[in-house]
């Protein structure tokens, strides 16, 4: 039987693509910057 492989959680969900974890890498900075300057509503999670 094969089993459902997204179990959602709310913390790991921010942890890995929230606002504060993209601050925390330069590559997470970049898309920040690339996503401001395209004028997203949402930069992140």
């Amino acid at each position: 039987m094969v089993k459902r492989t997204f179990q959602p959680k709310k913390k790991r969900r921010r942890r890995v693509h929230g606002f504060l974890a993209r601050l925390r890498s330069i590559g997470g900075i970049k898309l920040l910057k690339r996503r401001r300057l395209k004028g997203r509503k949402n930069l992140s999670i």
